[in-house]
């Protein structure tokens, strides 16, 4: 913790950090910094500190060598074990096809292949048990109903993405205003389908996704890092190349300048400077 206190001066360029709020409705939630030193993994259980703490093991932490990590808090009191691990690269995206994507309220999104991904109006359906639980002003169960609403739509809309991502090597996304909606009468809708947030995952995923190619026409592979490398030493030799072009001419002119300035007769050197500056300041114009 004095690690990371020191760390979090220096990064905000502070003398001192305030303190952490433990009660009112500004609470901080909790969160406890972790070394891999620290940190054991025995028998279902996790050992800080020499300190066997019981946890829902579904990863199967048995099966890593845990690293760095931290305790984290939530809005409705519970903790997590975040923590930091080697695992095997997933092999990348091997779709060919391409597909368009029209999104929309009726149907969450409807393809160009004419699949319709049904809309699950996650909070509408939800409204019932949020309207009974505000009237009892059970603030516990309201935060666990949001928290069951954010999941299940984050959980959706990572499926769709990474199905559409592995079968497809081209998407193409309508372009939905999604906050311009948000202020009319389909505002709850709007925000409940979740459009931006797809699309975000979309996105990522794709960009992640697609490192290696093969060329369609000559049948050459290629990767895309060194294929970017390729194309900036290209760009950097083209611009070497007009710099020492410019360079050269307005060597020349500067010359052709000082050879017309020496036969006039009797112009004074101090005319002569300014001319020739003023050639090549025009040159380089």
């Amino acid at each position: 913790m004095s690690e990371e206190y020191c760390t979090r001066r220096r990064q905000f360029k502070k003398c001192k950090l305030r303190w952490r709020a433990s009660r009112g409705a500004k609470r901080s939630l909790g969160w406890i910094a972790v070394k891999a030193v620290a940190l054991r993994y025995k028998n279902g259980q996790i050992h800080y500190q020499g300190q066997p703490i019981s946890l829902w093991d579904s990863y199967g932490l048995a099966n890593y060598d845990l690293r760095s990590g931290s305790f984290c808090e939530d809005a409705r009191g519970r903790w997590y074990l975040n923590v930091t691990v080697d695992v095997k690269k997933p092999p990348s995206s091997q779709g060919k096809g391409s597909i368009g994507i029209d999104l929309g309220l009726n149907d969450f999104a409807v393809m160009s292949d004419g699949t319709k991904i049904e809309a699950q109006r996650i909070y509408r359906g939800a409204e019932q048990k949020l309207a009974v639980a505000q009237r009892a002003n059970s603030k516990k169960r309201i935060k666990a109903l949001h928290a069951q609403i954010a999941n299940r739509r984050r959980d959706f809309l990572h499926k769709l993405s990474t199905e559409l991502v592995q079968n497809n090597g081209a998407i193409f996304v309508g372009d939905v205003n999604a906050c311009g909606l948000g202020k009319t009468t389909l505002s709850k809708s709007v925000y409940d389908s979740g459009w931006s947030t797809f699309r975000t995952m979309l996105r990522c995923k794709s960009y992640s996704a697609v490192r290696q190619w093969t060329c369609s026409v000559c049948g050459i592979g290629h990767d895309r890092d060194t294929n970017a490398a390729k194309n900036i030493l290209a760009r950097g030799l083209a611009l070497m190349a007009d710099l020492a072009f410019c360079q050269i001419s307005v060597a020349g002119e500067a010359k052709a300048g000082e050879a017309a300035m020496n036969e006039v007769v009797g112009a004074s050197t101090t005319a002569g400077l300014d001319m020739a500056l003023w050639m090549q300041e025009s040159s380089r114009i």
